[in-house]
């Protein structure tokens, strides 16, 4: 019974990883916001906290009402596609025009922005992307289905997977600090969450 249980979350930690860790719009928001160190906390929070609920609900089996409503999927990937490609603009414009102080951002002093703005980001980012619900609900609840009796030590793997990756990221992206201490690697930087949102965002306007 242990060793199945192990197995099993084991395996869901595996699975998770390999969902996430992948380059995405929600991974390079964390990263941004973990190089700023602005609302860190609460970014991993909402990001962790929102794939457990979402893991759970795949496990639970309610993947079978996602693929039985698709209007709900198209409409949220319009929201979350436009969301992501506005978002991709305004970082566009701080690449390629910062403000005098460096485009608001340092590692040392205080990063521009509400941590309350920061959260509403966060929560666009995570539950506006129909990938979301594709990948945790359906996919993961689907792979935890097969473990039989073991299904929820897979699904408790996976989430542990999600909190253990953002965690790392957001706060590993401070060793960073270093790099980005100019305003020229800022703005590499937000070049780079630029393309990601803009191309996140094309995709999902294009797929829905």
């Amino acid at each position: 019974m242990t060793q199945g249980i192990t197995a099993a979350a084991l395996a869901g930690f595996g699975t998770g990883l390999s969902l996430i860790v992948a380059i995405g719009a929600q991974n390079a928001f964390v990263l941004r916001q973990g190089v700023r160190r602005h609302a860190v906390l609460a970014v991993v929070a909402i990001c962790a906290v929102s794939d457990a609920l979402l893991i759970t609900l795949g496990v639970a089996g309610v993947g079978a009402a996602v693929t039985a409503w698709p209007a709900a999927l198209t409409v949220v990937g319009l929201a979350g596609g436009a969301f992501l490609v506005g978002y991709g603009v305004l970082a566009a414009r701080r690449a390629l025009k910062p403000a005098p102080d460096g485009g608001g951002l340092s590692t040392a002093g205080k990063a521009a922005g509400s941590a309350r703005a920061a959260v509403l980001t966060c929560l666009a980012m995570t539950w506006l992307n129909p990938h979301v619900y594709l990948d945790t609900v359906l996919l993961v609840g689907t792979l935890a289905s097969d473990r039989g009796d073991f299904r929820w030590a897979f699904g408790v793997g996976a989430a542990l997977a999600s909190l253990t990756w953002f965690t790392t990221l957001g706060y590993g992206a401070r060793l960073l600090s270093g790099v980005l201490s100019k305003p020229a690697a800022w703005r590499v930087l937000d070049g780079l969450v630029a393309a990601t949102m803009l191309a996140m965002g094309g995709m999902l306007l294009a797929g829905a």
